[in-house]
């Protein structure tokens, strides 16, 4: 039997004067209250409560393990009572995966104000475009931009982004612009490693989906160099309208085939388990949702 039921059994029969009031107290049975304490006094060898019909009264020896029992017993709920209190606090280190791109040019202007807001709470934020393992590698929380698949792990989408093909004005005057998606196929294009489709670009045109076949003039797992080359005027890119929105608004590019549009990926918070949430990642989360309820770029 458990020596802390044990423990706990025979001080509520000390502070309450009796068996069956200790038993009211422990929500539990008199004979089981009885075979706890005669449990512990077999196993201790010693006789601690002495018996009457009337009354009970602690030995010697059961006034000093009453003492020590309830400097023990004080000290456990203390730990519980601390250990409650800090699950209701945010603190602790925040151990965070997220995209590359969209790490540096969205995520790491808004974790000054998470800091601020949050003192307890200390982050180590990886920065990688590889899905990692949760759990197995220890985060607490992942930002991942995909078509999400089922999985045992939960979500919350943050926002939308899309796939926007486009180019330098420059680069379309000297090689022309495509007239149809088959015609990128001609066209010097820069592809990203990572992308679930891989060099079959797909499109929602007038007419219904159609997709492409490139051959890249470069691959890269940066969707970053790859918009590089579109803006030294070298080719075509499918790139995130979260990397390229800015780009489009100042001019340096421009969407090529507006009329055929890539597919849609979700931004999302993903972590491991929807039960036992800790503060420190639910505020995290309620701040990406206010953060990103107004986005930064186009849809």
């Amino acid at each position: 039997m458990d020596r802390f039921e044990e423990m706990r059994a025979f001080a509520a029969v000390v502070d309450a004067g009796s068996f069956v009031r200790a038993a009211d107290a422990l929500h539990v049975s008199k004979t089981a209250v009885s075979r706890l304490v005669g449990d512990l006094e077999a196993r201790l060898g010693v006789r601690l409560l002495h018996r009457t019909t009337r009354r009970l009264s602690l030995t010697v020896e059961g006034e000093v393990f009453h003492a020590r029992c309830k400097e023990l017993l004080a000290g456990v709920e203390e730990a519980e009572a601390e250990a409650t209190a800090r699950a209701d606090d945010a603190i602790g280190l925040l151990r965070l995966n997220v995209p590359v791109s969209f790490g540096l040019l969205h995520l790491a202007p808004l974790w000054p104000a998470f800091l601020q807001l949050h003192p307890g709470i200390t982050m180590e934020v990886t920065l990688s475009d590889r899905i990692v393992d949760l759990v197995d590698e220890g985060y607490d929380l992942a930002v991942r931009i995909a078509r999400l698949p089922a999985s045992s792990l939960v979500s919350r989408k943050l926002a939308s982004t899309r796939l926007v093909l486009c180019a330098s004005p420059e680069y379309l005057r000297r090689h022309g612009t495509p007239a149809n998606p088959a015609e990128i196929a001609r066209h010097a294009v820069f592809t990203y490693t990572l992308l679930s489709t891989g060099e079959q670009w797909s499109f929602e045109g007038p007419e219904g989906p159609v997709s492409v076949k490139v051959t890249p003039r470069m691959r890269s797992n940066s969707g970053d160099t790859c918009c590089a080359a579109a803006l030294q005027h070298q080719g075509i890119v499918l790139q995130p309208s979260f990397m390229v929105a800015g780009h489009l608004r100042s001019g340096a590019l421009v969407e090529v085939l507006p009329q055929y549009r890539s597919i849609e990926l979700g931004v999302y918070a993903v972590y491991a388990s929807r039960k036992h949430v800790t503060p420190k990642v639910r505020v995290l989360i309620d701040f990406l949702v206010e953060a990103f309820r107004i986005r930064a770029w186009g849809g």
